[in-house]
């Protein structure tokens, strides 16, 4: 298969039943999030989805906000978002956010940037792939 940075090729790849070879492949190139990538391969885990989600059930883990668990330079943070809204402008084949359950509420680990995107441009649901596993990450 064809691995392109979209929600078709992701969705493509979970028919094939290669949910992780997509997600990894993403998080090691556009994703440019290898400890993320790394950290799904040291234990036991497994993706619900793709499902189409309300944004409002999930919370940013990255930002420039001082509360943050992963905090990032405002202007960059802002710079790309504004990119994304540029796109999200243009197209809908974005790749999927990937969320896990944490105390009670979804945290994502992957789409905080494309997440700020969407909530400012007013969208009320997004694709997600949820992470399921025997720890948190």
């Amino acid at each position: 298969m064809e691995y392109k940075c979209t929600l078709s090729s992701a969705l493509a790849y979970a028919k094939e039943s290669k949910i992780e070879d997509w997600i990894h492949q993403y998080l090691l190139s556009e994703g440019h999030n290898k400890e993320f990538s790394d950290g799904l391969k040291l234990f036991d885990r497994y993706f619900i989805g793709p499902v189409k989600m309300p944004l409002a059930l999930f919370t940013r883990c990255c930002g420039p906000e001082e509360t943050m668990k992963y905090r990032v330079n405002a202007e960059w943070f802002e710079k790309h978002v504004a990119e994304l809204k540029n796109v999200l402008k243009t197209t809908d084949d974005m790749p999927p956010l990937i969320a896990n359950y944490v105390e009670r509420h979804f945290e994502l680990n992957d789409g905080d940037h494309r997440l700020e995107a969407y909530q400012q441009l007013g969208v009320k649901e997004c694709t997600i792939w949820i992470l399921k596993g025997n720890k948190e990450i």
